[in-house]
Order: C-alpha cells, then structure tokens, then sequence
C-alpha cells in the first residue's frame, strides 16, 4: 500500500517540479491566483448544468470522476503553490478561519451560513 502524502513533501515535489522547468519566475502570485481561478472555473463547469441530485451523484460515473479528481488536483496544486509562494501555512490559516467562524456563528445562533466566509 502506497503510504498517504503529507502536505509540506506535496509543496516540495511541486516547487522542484516548477524548478526542473525553470517555471519559477512566472510563479508570481498574480499568475498563481489567476491560474487557481481557471482550475477552479474548470471544475465548476463539471457541475454548471447538473442538478442538485445529479450533482451528489458525479462520483459515481467513472470518465466524471477522473475529471473532477484531475481538477481538485489542479486547484490544490495552484492552492500549495501559491501559499508557498506567500509563506502561508495552509493548515495554520484554515484552522485560524475555523476558529473565527466558530466564534462568529455560534450553534443556534440562528444566522444560516452554508461555508466558511
């Protein structure tokens, strides 16, 4: 069994990948947003026209499932770039935004917020 990849070796084998290519100076965080953006319109033009049903069922059709997996990939990888990139530490911010959404929409405190904002 192949052993779980861990984020910081994920961020390494991608930033020596840009490297071996010489990509490094037009990994500037604008190009890096913009790219992420274009990944991100990709994956949502999987979902554009489905309904909520078909939508929960993507996964099941496998040439679907590839797409949205090679998509994620994408977005993930543009996402691990750029906070590289910036020197943010993915998982210190995303739990910092927990912490605070926590805080600002406390359970019961009748405000409907359906993701992280």
């Amino acid at each position: 069994m192949t052993e779980r990849p861990d984020l910081p070796g994920l961020q390494r084998r991608l930033a020596e990948f840009a490297a071996a290519r010489d990509w490094q100076p037009y990994h500037t965080p604008k190009n890096l947003v913009s790219a992420l953006s274009v990944e991100a319109s990709e994956l949502l033009e999987i979902f554009q026209w489905l309904t909520p049903e078909e939508s929960s069922r993507v996964m099941a059709d496998p040439d679907t499932a590839h797409r949205v997996t090679d998509e994620v990939a994408d977005v993930l990888a543009y996402l691990l770039q750029l906070c590289e990139v910036l020197g943010i530490d993915p998982l210190t911010a995303l739990a910092a935004k927990i912490e605070r959404n926590e805080k600002r929409f406390p359970v019961g405190g009748g405000e409907g917020a359906t993701s992280l904002q």
